[in-house]
């Protein structure tokens, strides 16, 4: 893990936090997955952003990331 990476989590309000790793704060937090996607692209080209999966699937679980 890279201290360049960023971490898109759903919050408990519903909303989606934009996050460094370790991090106390949120670098940003908005309304949608896709918003807050597009957001830490904008903002950060040069960091690999890993994605929380926001429901069940084949593949993985909620505690799983994926890419955007």
């Amino acid at each position: 893990m890279s201290k360049n990476d960023l971490f898109i989590e759903q919050r408990p309000q519903g909303d989606y936090a934009v996050r460094k790793a370790n991090s106390l704060r949120a670098s940003a937090v908005l309304p949608t997955q896709a918003e807050a996607i597009k957001w830490a692209q904008n903002n950060n080209p040069d960091s690999t952003l890993h994605v929380e999966r926001v429901r069940k699937t084949v593949g993985g679980n909620r505690d799983k990331w994926r890419k955007p």
